[in-house]
């Protein structure tokens, strides 16, 4: 395998119940909480946009499925309701896993964000695999909102100096707005939903130069046509673009 080019690799796939260890508010609709426990040791996750399941029970039955030994995702019997989401971060020395959660008032994930406490646990499997972008880009181009902050912010902190990063976030409002750290040169383009139009500022924007890297994950339907014209408008190479859809509207 050629590991100086874009490639994925597979993991074991296992489930931990972990403990909540901290819950930080980052924005007023973004949450942080803090996982670890004994059964965090041996995760790994290699690819910043990553995704792990987390799983939380509706009832009594999913409950007691999910503390079953024998418990299998997609297995049969009562099965608790299942969300992706992004390791923001993880430290197996300190045994720590960082999950940020976009406060939406509805779906069993947001709803046990909400009332998430230390002490509580949650249940994750995964991550499937990593898709490694190894880096040999000079430049990057970052497109997505609020469920994709976590990876493009994770991406940021992994890019070395010398790089140029344009990222284009779409977030609710101005209060949304976060702190990004990079040793790389990043500009950061915040698109405020219901004010700016996302598929404007990319039709409007100038890609960086020099060999490039592009990543899209917006809602499912917007990805596709922000791919669309990063394809026919600014002639991004095809081999080199990752565009998904995060949510279903």
């Amino acid at each position: 395998m050629n590991t100086q080019a874009i490639h994925r690799v597979t993991h074991e796939i296992k489930r931990r119940r972990l403990d909540v260890l901290r819950v930080v508010d980052i924005t007023p609709r973004m949450r942080r909480i803090t996982l670890g426990g004994p059964e965090l040791a041996g995760f790994v996750s290699l690819g910043s946009d990553d995704h792990i399941k987390l799983l939380f029970p509706q009832n009594a039955a999913e409950q007691a499925a999910l503390e079953s030994p024998t418990f299998n995702i997609k297995g049969e019997g009562p099965q608790p309701a299942m969300r992706d989401y992004t390791p923001r971060r993880f430290d197996l020395a300190i045994g720590e896993l960082d999950i940020d959660f976009v406060l939406h008032g509805d779906g069993p994930a947001s709803t046990w964000a909400e009332q998430a406490k230390v002490g509580q646990h949650l249940h994750i499997g995964g991550p499937r695999g990593s898709m490694i972008v190894p880096d040999i880009f000079d430049s990057y181009l970052l497109i997505g909102d609020e469920t994709a902050l976590p990876a493009i912010a994770r991406r940021l902190e992994e890019l070395p100096a010398g790089r140029t990063v344009l990222a284009v976030i779409e977030i609710a409002n101005a209060a949304e707005q976060q702190t990004l750290h990079s040793a790389a040169d990043v500009e950061v383009m915040w698109v405020i939903r219901g004010q700016d139009d996302l598929l404007d500022t990319v039709q409007k924007l100038t890609p960086p130069s020099g060999s490039l890297y592009t990543f899209v994950a917006t809602e499912t339907k917007l990805s596709r046509k922000v791919r669309r014209i990063l394809l026919d408008t600014h002639q991004i190479n095809e081999e080199f673009l990752k565009a998904v859809g995060y949510w279903q509207a």
